[in-house]
């Protein structure tokens, strides 16, 4: 019971952080929102998809690239907490949560739990106005997609916790998002399929098959359609325990200790 209350103490205060945090929420929103509604029209001209294989159904554009921007809502959910992180390291709260009697693994895997439910909680508003402008998936692939959804969220929050292991400041979070973020969500099939891409690069191709976050927006995207990707789930998977075990050894006691300042 005690176990429970101290995880449920650390989601608790992960989960008031974003509901305090209105822009953060909002801001969440609006980047997914403007590339279905504005982007989407382009994309959809150029690529000139209408029917798209494997998923043995018909779909619009819009249709597939929603679950390449819920991908996107985790991905900066992820990183937002890894920034939220990084402040708690250097204020000291993240050293005393650590010094706490329970073990490492346990009080990061909370941790890490919490942020999978902030992000959780984006996709489903995004899914919400999707719907309300007239992107309709399958009602039962809502429900299928979730454990997708989930599982997604803590492979990108264990990749975050590890992150934030190693930015020692704040200001290193923009090298973060130019070398991190933005070619993981390019080099995927969140925007475009890899067989389109496979025509022009083959290069860029091999990347995108290679990048963890094509499998977890392929995990979803085939979830949402009520079939399952075994590929993408043991990529998922697996990624989310390298990812955990770094996070585990990037948050030893030894390195763990605030920077020196001059």
């Amino acid at each position: 019971m005690s176990a429970l209350r101290a995880a449920g103490a650390i989601m608790a205060r992960e989960l008031a952080r974003f509901l305090t945090q209105r822009e953060r929420f909002f801001a969440a929103l609006v980047r997914p929102l403007v590339w279905l509604v504005v982007f989407a029209a382009g994309f959809r001209a150029a690529l000139g998809l209408s029917i798209i294989p494997p998923y043995r159904t018909y779909i619009t554009y819009e249709t597939y690239i929603a679950p390449g921007l819920c991908g996107m809502i985790l991905l900066f959910s992820a990183m937002q907490s890894s920034l939220s992180l990084v402040n708690d390291r250097e204020s000291g709260t993240m050293r005393l949560m650590l010094t706490a009697p329970w073990p490492r693994w346990f009080l990061l895997g909370a941790k890490l739990v919490a942020g999978a439910l902030v992000g959780l909680l984006q996709v489903a508003a995004f899914l919400g106005i999707a719907y309300a402008y007239g992107i309709h998936l399958p009602p039962l692939g809502y429900v299928a997609a979730l454990p997708a959804v989930v599982l997604s969220g803590l492979m990108l929050g264990a990749l975050g916790l590890f992150l934030s292991a190693r930015i020692r400041q704040l200001e290193n979070f923009a090298g973060v998002m130019n070398f991190v973020i933005f070619p993981m969500f390019f080099l995927s099939s969140a925007l475009y399929p890899i067989w389109k891409m496979q025509e022009s690069s083959p290069v860029l191709a091999l990347l995108c098959k290679l990048n963890p976050f094509t499998h977890a927006v392929e995990l979803i995207r085939f979830a949402l359609y009520r079939q399952l990707e075994p590929l993408s789930l043991a990529v998922v998977a697996g990624a989310t325990a390298v990812f955990f075990a770094l996070a585990l050894w990037g948050f030893e006691p030894a390195r763990t200790r605030p920077p020196k300042r001059d």
